[in-house]
C-alpha cells in the first residue's frame, strides 16, 4: 500500500493530462492535433513546477515505462491477423517501400545532419510507422533520452498538421480513386487520428480503407521493436568493448534484451484474430488503451525539461520534414507503378 501511495501523486496527474487533451483534442477541428501531443506539451509546461518532487517522481516514472509498455499491449486487441489479408498484396508492397524508405533514409539523413542515432530513429519509426505509438514502443528498449522521445513526437505532429489539409486537395488534382488514396494517406500520413481527418475528407469509402491500411501498418511495430532490440544492444556491447581490451566485447543475449511485451501485444493481437471478443468490447479495450497511451506522453512531457528539448535546434524538425515528404513521395510513386492511381 504505500509503493502504491507513493505512485499515485504522479500517476493522478498524468491521467488529469490525458483527461485534459482528449478534451482539448475535441475542441480543434478535424482533430488536427492528437490528444497525445496536447498531453506531451502540457506536460512540458509543467515539468519546472515539479521538477525535483519526489511526491509525483515514483508515479510519473512508473507512468512513462510500465504503463506504456501496457497500452502497448493492449493495442493489439485493436488489430487483426485477418486485417494484413484484408487489405490485400498491394497496400502490403506499398508499406515495404515506405517503411524501408523511412529507416534508410532516416539513418542517412541523420548521419549527414549529425543527430544522435537514437533521436534519427524516433522520427523514422514515427514518420514510418504510427506516429507517437512507434516512438513509445521503440523508446524503452533503446533507452532513449525523454528529450528525444518529445522532440521525436513533435517533429512528425507539424507534418501531419500540414498533410491533414494538403492530402485530399492533392488527391482530388490527381483524380485518386477511393481505394488509391485510402492506400495514399493510410501508408504516408503518420498518426492515426491524422489519417482518419485527412482520409474521410476525401471520401468515406477512402477513409474506411485507410483506417484498415493504417492499422495493419501498426502491426510492424513488432519486427522494427525487435530490430532495435538487437541494434541498441550491439552499440552497448561495443562501447562496453572500447573501454577495455578487444577480448572483453560481450556477445548479444538475445534473451535479456528481447522486449516481452511485444509478445504480449501479438497475443493479443492472436485473441482479437479467433473472434471471440466482441467488436463492442475491443474497441472500449482499445479505447482504454489510448488514455493510457497518452496519460504515458503526459508522463513523458513532466519528466522533460523544455530548455533540454530546444539544444537539439532544427535540424530534428528538418530531419522529420524531409523523411516524412520521402515517405509521401515514395508512397504516391510506388501505386503510381502498379496502377493504383
Amino acid at each position: 500500500m504505500k509503493n502504491i501511495q507513493k505512485l499515485l501523486p504522479g500517476i493522478l496527474l498524468s491521467l488529469l493530462l490525458a483527461l485534459t487533451a482528449n478534451q482539448l483534442q475535441k475542441i480543434i477541428p478535424g482533430h488536427l492535433i492528437s490528444a497525445g501531443v496536447f498531453a506531451l506539451l502540457l506536460g512540458m509546461v509543467i515539468n519546472p513546477f515539479i521538477s525535483g518532487n519526489k511526491n509525483f517522481s515514483g508515479g510519473v516514472q512508473f507512468t512513462s515505462k510500465k504503463i506504456l509498455k501496457f497500452s502497448i499491449v493492449l493495442m493489439g486487441l485493436g488489430l487483426s491477423f485477418s486485417q494484413i489479408f484484408s487489405v490485400g498484396k498491394f497496400s502490403l508492397v506499398v508499406m515495404s517501400f515506405t517503411l524501408a524508405s523511412a529507416f534508410l533514409g532516416g539513418y542517412l539523413l541523420g548521419k549527414v545532419m549529425g543527430l544522435p542515432w537514437k533521436l534519427s530513429s524516433l522520427i523514422s519509426a514515427g514518420t514510418g510507422i504510427c506516429g507517437g505509438s512507434a516512438i513509445a514502443a521503440i523508446a524503452p528498449v533503446i533507452e532513449a533520452e525523454d528529450a528525444h522521445i518529445a522532440y521525436g513526437i513533435s517533429a512528425t505532429f507539424l507534418f501531419d498538421i500540414l498533410m491533414v489539409i494538403l492530402f485530399p486537395i492533392m488527391g482530388r488534382f490527381f483524380q485518386m480513386s477511393d481505394l488509391g488514396f485510402g492506400l495514399w494517406s493510410g501508408t504516408a500520413v503518420n498518426d492515426t487520428s491524422s489519417v482518419v481527418a485527412a482520409a474521410y475528407a476525401f471520401s468515406d469509402a477512402a477513409g474506411q480503407y485507410a483506417v484498415i491500411v493504417k492499422l495493419t501498418r501498426t502491426l510492424s511495430i513488432v519486427p522494427v521493436v525487435l530490430i532495435f532490440s538487437y541494434i541498441h544492444a550491439r552499440v552497448e556491447s561495443k562501447k562496453t568493448a572500447s573501454q577495455g581490451p578487444v577480448h572483453a566485447r560481450n556477445k548479444v543475449d538475445l534473451k535479456s534484451i528481447f522486449p516481452f511485451f511485444i509478445l504480449f501485444f501479438l497475443l493479443m493481437v492472436g485473441i482479437k484474430s479467433t473472434g471471440l471478443v466482441p467488436d463492442a468490447v475491443s474497441s472500449q479495450i482499445t479505447s482504454f488503451s489510448k488514455l493510457l497511451m497518452v496519460m504515458s506522453l503526459g508522463a513523458i512531457g513532466l519528466k522533460t525539461n523544455f530548455s533540454e528539448v530546444t539544444k537539439s535546434g532544427f535540424k530534428p524538425m528538418i530531419h522529420g520534414f524531409l523523411i516524412s515528404l520521402l515517405v509521401v513521395v515514395v508512397s504516391f510513386l510506388v501505386q503510381l507503378m502498379m496502377g493504383q492511381i
